[in-house]
């Protein structure tokens, strides 16, 4: 997908960017650039999508972005209040295979390494139970320079290389290449939908915001981002869901289906099921016992 594109500034005398984002809200706006990103969320929460998937995203959730891989970090929407006092905070690191480290990983001794960064051109989210040894060396990277850096990196690369249950954050199957006003016409739709997946959202409000008839949006829209309409919403609403019966500031599963946007409980069960493989309860289960 050609959206914006999206430069990453490279100093002369470096070949991996470690940057510290602190700001109102993550960069909004549907993106990508030639190389790969990791993003330690510190503080914030919101909804990643990357490629066609959704995830949450909370404080000390570590991410892999791949090369050229569409994504935008949407925070939550009290982010953008005008009196909102909140603010992101994320360690990131940027590197660029093909560029100044080619060499590098054209090795033979860095094969292995070479193959894991070409397996993951999907992202994926480190899990839970890396966290803290993936943040640390991210730390680590942070506050070395010149060959120490360097090596510390390699040291990342070689840790994550040895993970083996990493979930790509999207599916194998890639969107079609468009156009980068069509992009832009993609990101808007994603904007409206996860600002106002808490009300009621017919075909016809989404095809107004792309200015297309519904049926002619309904083309668009599966065949840019192979959802339908109804299952992106469907997805954003569990998303946020999720992050709801997780975080503790409601008292019951039905008051979470309602702020979400589903008018009944029964729907809600259902459609919650069919996203994630569980009922609302036994995902609470499940995350609680693993965090």
């Amino acid at each position: 997908m050609k959206v914006l594109q999206f430069t990453i500034p490279v100093p002369l005398d470096k070949s991996i960017i470690v940057q510290k984002d602190v700001m109102p809200f993550f960069y909004p706006h549907l993106h990508r650039h030639q190389e790969i990103q990791m993003s330690w969320i510190q503080q914030g929460e919101g909804t990643l999508v990357a490629d066609n998937n959704m995830h949450a995203f909370r404080p000390n959730d570590i991410f892999w972005l791949g090369a050229n891989q569409p994504h935008i970090f949407k925070s939550e929407a009290s982010y953008f209040q005008p009196k909102s006092r909140k603010k992101i905070v994320a360690l990131v690191i940027f590197f660029n295979p093909n560029g100044e480290l080619a060499s590098l990983f054209n090795l033979p001794e860095t094969k292995l390494l070479k193959n894991f960064i070409q397996q993951s051109q999907s992202g994926f989210k480190v899990p839970p139970s890396y966290t803290a040894e993936v943040s640390s060396k991210m730390m680590q990277i942070t506050n070395s320079s010149g060959t120490d850096q360097l090596l510390q990196f390699v040291d990342l690369l070689k840790q994550l290389s040895g993970y083996t249950d990493m979930t790509p954050l999207a599916t194998a199957q890639k969107t079609q290449m468009v156009t980068e006003h069509e992009g832009i016409r993609i990101g808007n739709i994603y904007n409206y939908i996860m600002q106002n997946y808490d009300k009621p959202i017919t075909l016809e409000d989404a095809a107004k915001q792309a200015h297309m008839t519904p049926q002619a949006f309904c083309r668009f829209f599966k065949k840019h981002t192979l959802h339908t309409f109804v299952s992106f919403l469907n997805e954003v609403r569990i998303n946020e869901a999720c992050k709801k019966l997780t975080d503790g500031a409601f008292d019951n599963i039905a008051t979470v289906a309602y702020t979400c946007g589903f008018n009944s409980i029964t729907n809600f069960n259902r459609v919650f099921k069919t996203v994630t493989t569980q009922s609302p309860s036994e995902y609470m289960t499940s995350y609680f016992q693993n965090v």
